[in-house]
């Protein structure tokens, strides 16, 4: 028996056209629970009014030709900024980049203080093993994606000119 899963009571059947045109049947079994199906067999099945849907192809792209591509030009018109203040801006952008990987490599030394190799000190509020199987799990994933920004950090100020 064919199910169709239909979100938000939405049905566009138009996988071919025998099965636009078949009925749709809205089944609700004993929790509540709400399906779409294109046979009404079981119990609790309605059939549901649903207007014609149409189907339209979609229009063919035309194949693009990489070889007369032409760069598209600028506006004359767009907001233009001189050499000196963009410099200045990259190396604003360059500085509160390095500023953020120091913040980052400081806390990544701190978590591997912390973490110690796998050997993390237990804490006196954690008496149950799942506190602090919690707490060493968390701090490995600090560990990781800390690990991450700083190399995302190091690539992005490596691309600056």
């Amino acid at each position: 028996m064919k199910q169709y899963l239909i979100g938000l009571g939405l049905c566009f059947l138009c996988a071919a056209p025998t099965l636009a045109q078949s009925d749709v049947y809205l089944c609700v079994d004993a929790n509540g629970k709400k399906e779409y199906k294109n046979t009404g067999i079981t119990k609790g099945c309605k059939l549901v009014d649903l207007p014609h849907v149409n189907t339209v192809p979609a229009p063919t792209k035309k194949a693009a030709t990489t070889s007369t591509a032409k760069p598209v030009a600028t506006p004359g018109n767009f907001p233009k900024v001189d050499d000196s203040t963009q410099k200045a801006r990259d190396s604003d952008r360059k500085q509160i980049l390095m500023d953020e990987l120091k913040v980052e490599e400081q806390k990544l030394a701190a978590i591997k203080k912390e973490y110690n190799g796998g050997e993390v000190e237990r804490r006196a509020d954690e008496r149950q093993p799942s506190k602090y199987v919690e707490r060493v799990n968390n701090l490995k994933n600090d560990l990781a994606r800390t690990e991450k920004n700083i190399e995302a950090l190091k690539r992005e100020i490596s691309n600056l000119k």
